[in-house]
């Protein structure tokens, strides 16, 4: 496809996928941190949240089999990733993808639902956090924040304060160099690895089978329920593919990163699911905190408190991690004047400071007001449009440009693909009707911004309509 096309496609190629004179970020990062960067944001957004709501509303004990199909879904769609990852490596993730593939108009859209689905996850891992952290100082310090201080308006409080503070401290370590959030990041990263495998160990000789009685209490719509739920908790690739303008060698290590953070959460999530559904009836893990609930009612002692404390250094990571990624795609976004660009100005640490602050005030006002049910629905419905439109993207770039040179190539295309974007509907298909109002007037508002501002101050709009 020649350059004059492309232009007026609005499509930027995957060779130019910056604008020139644009500001870069440094290349800091290697496949070990990728890949814990992408398994830290998993596992602690994702089990310490989600298995409470999802196995308490859609799939019971069940709940084990939801994992294993979102799983499935996602290691499909981390393909689709890896290759568009590995031939565009720079900061944006599917938006940037989606770019280089069907255009600007898609690509903003794409870009916007991502937003969406990364400003509520951070807001979702935030009220978890605060669950968590509320639970823990009952139990272990006798600790009783008011309920008008621990959750919004729709629970019965004022605001919830701890995770608008933990989102206050997270945007202090972002402003920093990125070296320093991937140190972190390591560090923590065995952290949570090792309270995931404490859970199983001490939670196993503790399960009561009669609590798996029924196993798929909702039946299969259930199980496809709670795999749309549980979604969420793979999220963390997408921040491994936000990332790969730092790395150090995208074109190796971001599908490296990508492929075997799914394929670790995936077994991950399976075992803790099955413990704590059988160690707690599911209906009691109805809330932000389902593993420090099920634990705290098996008075283990220290070992339990041990769990509970690892587990809020485990959402703090998570949080951190999310936070990063959605400041890493506004940023593509604001360089190349979809949306402001003064915002895109780095500071002396080569990182996006004014975004980090503007994002992070977003998140704390969201974390603050709403309830996590609502915020987890919001983010898998902003997840699955965009991971469908990568996925339709492949394809149409194998057409479009066969002959390019593809570092990694998703396998078996074009069944791989298609059967990735049949996922990603059918999970979509289960989300409530009043989450896809919601999404619908997101859309909207999105296409007035686009139509309004971006499309005009693009980059790759002509000079005289820009100015």
């Amino acid at each position: 496809m020649t350059t004059a096309r492309a232009e007026r496609w609005r499509r930027r190629l995957p060779d130019t996928a910056t604008a020139e004179g644009t500001p870069k970020l440094s290349r800091s990062l290697g496949r070990l941190d990728l890949t814990a960067m992408g398994v830290g944001t998993i596992v602690g957004a994702g089990i310490f949240v989600i298995t409470g709501v999802a196995a308490a509303e859609k799939a019971g004990p069940s709940i084990v089999l939801s994992f294993l199909l979102a799983g499935t879904v996602c290691v499909l769609v981390a393909l689709c990733y890896s290759e568009l990852a590995a031939m565009v490596p720079v900061s944006g993730s599917a938006y940037t993808y989606t770019y280089a593939t069907l255009g600007e108009g898609p690509a903003f859209l794409v870009g916007w639902n991502l937003l969406l689905e990364f400003v509520i996850a951070g807001a979702a891992v935030a009220i978890g956090w605060s669950g968590t952290t509320v639970a823990a100082l009952d139990s272990l310090f006798g600790i009783t924040v008011p309920k008008a201080l621990a959750a919004g308006p729709g629970e019965g409080g004022i605001v919830n304060l701890p995770a608008v503070l933990i989102i206050a401290v997270i945007v202090v370590v972002l402003v920093g160099e990125v070296s320093l959030t991937a140190r972190i990041t390591k560090a923590l990263v065995g952290v949570t690895i090792g309270v995931l495998v404490l859970v199983v160990a001490v939670g196993a000789p503790h399960i009561d089978v009669t609590n798996w009685t029924p196993f798929a209490p909702f039946g299969m719509s259930g199980i496809v329920g709670g795999a749309a739920i549980a979604f969420f908790a793979f999220l963390g690739f997408d921040v491994v593919a936000a990332s790969a303008e730092e790395a150090r060698n995208p074109r190796r290590d971001v599908p490296f990163a990508i492929i075997g953070t799914v394929l670790i959460a995936t077994l991950l999530y399976a075992l803790v699911s099955a413990v704590l559904t059988g160690i707690a009836p599911f209906a009691s893990l109805d809330n932000s905190a389902p593993i420090a609930t099920a634990f705290g009612g098996l008075k283990i002692g220290w070992i339990g408190n041990v769990i509970v404390i690892a587990s809020i250094i485990a959402l703090t990571k998570g949080l951190l991690l999310i936070v990063y990624a959605q400041v890493r795609l506004m940023f593509a976004m604001c360089r190349d004047r979809l949306l402001p660009f003064g915002l895109a100005q780095t500071g002396k640490r080569a990182t996006p400071v004014r975004l980090t602050l503007v994002l992070g005030l977003f998140g704390a006002v969201i974390a603050g007001l709403l309830p996590i049910d609502i915020v987890v629905e919001l983010v898998n419905i902003g997840a699955l449009s965009a991971f469908a439109v990568v996925c339709v993207g492949v394809l149409v770039l194998r057409k479009a440009e066969p002959e390019r040179e593809r570092p990694f190539r998703t396998p078996f295309v074009p069944v791989v693909p298609v059967l990735a974007l049949i996922g990603c509907v059918l999970l979509a298909t289960t989300l409530d009707g009043l989450t896809w109002v919601r999404f619908a007037v997101w859309v909207v508002v999105g296409l007035g911004v686009y139509l309004g501002y971006s499309r005009k101050r693009s980059t790759l709009a002509p000079v005289a309509v820009r100015n």
